[in-house]
């Protein structure tokens, strides 16, 4: 029977962002994802393959239910085995939404086929981060199919993520950093192996980058319960008048606030700001991001329609 889309969004209309984890077989997406979970400081849902896949600390693990592995931080891993459909629908049958869904895709996937599930009912797309090992970027054996779907991979990513560094040549890791920018030209790219701060906790906050959009939002759907507004933005603002206007926004827009986006200058450069349910970040623009500042896209809950309104 074919997936279809629940008539109505489900969490009072919030929309939960996603992020999908694509890289061929053996390049380290579990890994990487297992380092985010392990840094998780909101609840995170994370859709894979088959949870048997993901080997999480028992530590961490607080119950095992079916195809669902539930974690003591709040996140919960469920299998994708049945499908894209079914996960999602799992996931929306929760009462409290999560703050962020990780979609591990299988080494074959194309992260372009998948993407538009990004903005099913309830979700909206983050980003993609691909992974990729040194070896499989450097490899001049490799049959040429598999080579045309790694480079395909990489060229649909948001965030790379270079594994297996460690093990390699450094002229090897220069030569992999090299094709992943002629693939994908400013893509970030974090070094797994190296412990930056918070590096790998960019896979919850890459906000679809692409050049020139960073503060795009999705559109609205037929059955959206949202009221889109946009807020003129004086700037330049510091840190506290850019906090001062987020709070400003329930008496302007009405209701509940899902989400917002937008890029504002500061006496330090540009900043994305970006709200979700009730987590505020404000982060420097990334280098291949830079646009002329933005006013402030605010989604909120539309309030109920009184009785008789023709609307």
């Amino acid at each position: 029977m074919p997936y279809a889309e629940p008539e109505f969004l489900p969490w009072d209309g919030r929309r939960v962002p996603i992020t999908f984890v694509a890289g061929y077989l053996g390049a380290g997406k579990t890994t990487a994802i297992n380092e985010v979970l392990a840094q998780a400081d909101r609840p995170i849902a994370v859709i894979v393959n088959d949870v048997g896949s993901i080997n999480i600390d028992a530590a961490l693990i607080r119950r095992r239910s079916g195809n669902t592995i539930e974690l003591t931080d709040g996140c919960v891993c469920c299998s994708s085995i049945d499908g894209f459909g079914a996960a999602f629908d799992q996931i929306r049958a929760g009462s409290e939404p999560p703050e962020h869904v990780i979609v591990e895709l299988s080494g074959v996937a194309e992260p372009a086929r998948v993407v538009p599930w990004g903005s099913s009912a309830g979700f909206l797309l983050d980003g993609v981060v691909v992974v990729a090992a040194v070896d499989q970027l450097v490899d001049d054996s490799m049959p040429a199919w598999i080579r045309a779907h790694v480079d395909r991979q990489i060229a649909e990513a948001d965030l790379l993520v270079l594994t297996k560094a460690d093990l390699a040549e450094s002229s090897a890791v220069v030569a992999a950093r090299d094709r992943m920018d002629e693939l994908a030209p400013g893509i970030p790219i974090v070094d797994a192996g190296v412990r930056e701060p918070g590096a790998l906790g960019r896979f919850l906050a890459l906000g679809g980058h692409r050049a020139g959009d960073a503060a795009r939002v999705p559109g609205a759907t037929l059955f959206d319960l949202h009221d889109a507004n946009t807020i003129p933005v004086d700037g330049p603002l510091d840190r506290a008048g850019i906090d001062a206007l987020l709070d400003s926004l329930p008496r302007h827009v009405g209701g509940h606030i899902a989400r917002v986006k937008g890029v504002i200058e500061t006496p330090d450069g540009l900043v994305l700001v970006q709200v979700v349910g009730t987590r505020r970040e404000v982060t420097p623009l990334l280098p291949h991001e830079h646009q002329d500042p933005t006013n402030l896209v605010v989604i909120s809950l539309a309030p109920p329609v009184p009785s008789g309104d023709p609307r």
